[in-house]
């Protein structure tokens, strides 16, 4: 239907587009053409074996038929319905999502994509609350809306302020590897470091005033920021003090949800339900934009008789909510959870292997099939391999080197992902760990 010679996809974008998180005249991309599984090949015929899942979101991998097929006989059906109609593939996909969310998570908020459903979060627990404060962490990243933004705490906000949402106070997460309360005390057991945490953000709470704060807001396990997976006891300690100060739990699960971290949504490894979960990405694998909302009954019900003043032209979208519908079926019948889980003791290994050999990685942590590679200059000081919210040469060049050996994958700062899709072989992620491995040999050099 739509066809354009390869030598003219890049000029083209160039004269026309507009790049998000770039400057304009530094954009580089790749032109993508296809994609199948684990890999997509650019224009020229390379292929690449896709270690992101292109943006952490292709959980069920490329090309799914079964998915395609649901939407196209979505469009033949009804390709579009107004938000405040019913359909039956609103009604199924309901039901659906309640069928895998933690217990109690009934009613679904549809949006389209994670940003404005953590800004649809944040609306429902101030409303439901009458209070405004949120908390959230310094090292998270919750969408680049005004209101999603705010709630981020990493510098991807400061260009914007301060004309941003009022009322974020952010705090600091449980990250043990760049721990600020242990640098002395390093041995420290799970249980007493969760515990300094929960104190800090009370000791916060105490000082925002318990009776101002409508919800905190956390990733389960922290995505971009550096895949920052929780102790032992903290997101229980987190709802503990949620329920005893009548504050919502907002569980961002955008990144972290649909089997990425070992079950179907992080909270599910400590067995913990929170008040709203916030979904996307992983919950259609991206064939179609959807977020969600996921709240208790409690908080639905608040609502059946005041009017929530909010809404999306496109809330509830057919065509996504067919591709949702696909997904999950597919997820349930590759066991793509349970893979995920099952490969996630077989990434671990391979990380720990890359710790052990190579001088620049400083830590390596993963969950599921959720990873990162932590790279420094030096061991003993952790000086980072790239500054905070900046580069290095010595990261331009992994980069370059894997990219160069058939290998996408997510760079931020000092920290190399590992976040394939679902589908991926051990094989296959022994392919592209064998990779890092080299790369890594580029980053040891700079080793002082």
């Amino acid at each position: 239907m739509f066809d354009l010679p390869n030598d003219q996809v890049l000029p083209l974008m160039r004269n026309h587009g507009f790049w998000t998180w770039s400057a304009q005249g530094k954009v580089n991309p790749i032109p993508v053409e296809r994609a199948k599984g684990i890999y997509f090949w650019d224009t020229d015929g390379k292929r690449y074996l896709d270690f992101s899942s292109m943006t952490m979101c292709v959980n069920a991998g490329h090309g799914d038929e079964r998915i395609i097929n649901a939407m196209k006989e979505q469009l033949d059906t009804l390709p579009y319905a107004a938000p405040a109609m019913a359909t039956k593939i609103r009604s199924m996909a309901g039901k659906a999502l309640a069928e895998i969310t933690p217990e109690g998570i009934n009613h679904f908020l549809f949006t389209l994509g994670g940003a404005d459903a953590n800004e649809n979060a944040i609306k429902l627990a101030r409303a439901y609350t009458g209070k405004h404060k949120v908390l959230a962490f310094y090292r998270s990243y919750h969408g680049a809306t005004a209101g999603a933004m705010s709630a981020t705490g990493d510098p991807r906000k400061h260009e914007w302020e301060p004309n941003l949402m009022p009322g974020v106070v952010h705090f600091l997460n449980p990250y043990r590897y760049r721990s600020t309360f242990h640098r002395t005390n390093p041995g420290i057991s799970e249980g007493d470091f969760a515990q300094d945490y929960l104190n800090h953000l009370e000791e916060i709470m105490q000082y925002e005033g318990a009776n101002t704060i409508a919800a905190i807001l956390l990733e389960p396990v922290v995505g971009k920021n550096g895949i920052i997976i929780p102790p032992d006891g903290y997101l229980q300690g987190v709802r503990a003090i949620c329920d005893k100060y009548n504050i919502m739990m907002i569980a961002d699960e955008v990144m972290s949800g649909f089997g990425r971290a070992g079950a179907w949504f992080a909270v599910d490894n400590w067995d913990v339900r929170p008040d709203l979960l916030t979904m996307a990405k992983g919950l259609t694998s991206a064939y179609a934009p959807l977020g969600a909302v996921g709240m208790t009954d409690e908080i639905a019900s608040h609502f059946d008789k005041r009017v929530f003043h909010g809404g999306l032209t496109y809330t509830a979208h057919p065509v996504s909510l067919a591709a949702m519908l696909a997904n999950i079926r597919v997820f349930q019948e590759e066991k793509l959870v349970e893979r995920s889980a099952s490969l996630g003791s077989s990434l671990s290994r391979m990380l720990s292997n890359l710790k052990e050999k190579h001088p620049s990685v400083g830590d390596v942590r993963s969950i599921g099939l959720f990873g990162v590679v932590e790279i420094v200059k030096n061991r003993e000081t952790k000086e980072p391999m790239a500054p905070y919210n900046g580069s290095s040469p010595e990261m331009d060049a992994f980069k370059k080197y894997c990219f160069e050996h058939g290998l996408y994958l997510s760079v931020h700062w000092q920290k190399a992902f590992v976040i394939p899709p679902l589908v991926i072989t051990e094989e296959q992620l022994a392919e592209g760990i064998t990779i890092i491995d080299e790369a890594l040999k580029i980053t040891d050099d700079a080793v002082v």
